[in-house]
């Protein structure tokens, strides 16, 4: 759910500054970047629709991370072309997107134990998690054959050698978040997620009602 200002906040900078992309590029007659401007603003606006659906109270880095990822990868790769100019732009948020997937999938298996951490089998959750994000990043280098062949784009650049540099790095990013959610519920503090699980946990207690008594020290 968008209860907290900051939220708002995000979400009216997102759409001010695609806004004005938008106008600017119908003005310079730039439609295709238009169009971009206008699909990446609707695209952050996704992950708020699903969490008012279901009711589920998103943390603000959560909604940063989330508009920043979208725009990166959908107006600065496509619109400006950061995928070709900047060589790493590409493994850096194949690695990331891997890595909310993953926390995603997560949260949501570990939503169905009420968040009874002593009852979710730590492995199991994490290597739920690494699947969760290896298929999602699977379907997505199918998405880009299928475009690249109906289409003739060229989504998938070299070919081969790219789709199997994504599938690496998406199971890197994979790997970190269901190692991430293992630590997490065998009670170590070494996991570089756990903050934000905490957060989204704490945000969200009716889902993880066996999780209060741990708040609540």
């Amino acid at each position: 759910m968008l209860s907290p200002k900051s939220h708002r906040t995000v979400l009216l900078v997102n759409a001010a500054i695609m806004g004005v992309l938008t106008v600017v590029a119908l003005w310079l007659g730039r439609w295709p970047i238009a169009f971009v401007a206008l699909a990446t603003l609707g695209l952050s606006l996704v992950p708020v629709i699903v969490a008012e659906r279901f009711k589920v109270t998103l943390p603000l880095p959560f909604l940063v991370a989330t508009s920043l990822f979208i725009f990166a990868s959908i107006f600065l790769g496509e619109a400006l072309d950061f995928y070709e100019r900047v060589w790493w732009w590409d493994l850096a948020l194949h690695g990331s997107s891997a890595i909310a997937f993953g926390l995603i999938g997560f949260l949501f298996v570990f939503m169905l134990f009420d968040g009874d951490r002593f009852a979710a089998p730590p492995l199991a959750l994490g290597l739920i998690a690494f699947c969760v994000a290896v298929t999602v990043g699977a379907i997505w280098e199918i998405f880009e054959f299928v475009m690249d062949l109906s289409l003739g784009l060229t989504m998938q650049k070299s070919g081969v050698n790219d789709v199997m540099t994504d599938i690496i790095i998406n199971a890197v990013g994979a790997a970190v978040a269901g190692l991430s959610g293992y630590l997490y519920l065998i009670g170590s503090r070494a996991g570089i997620l756990r903050p934000f699980i905490d957060e989204f946990i704490r945000l969200n207690r009716d889902f993880y009602r066996k999780s209060l008594d741990r708040f609540r020290r």
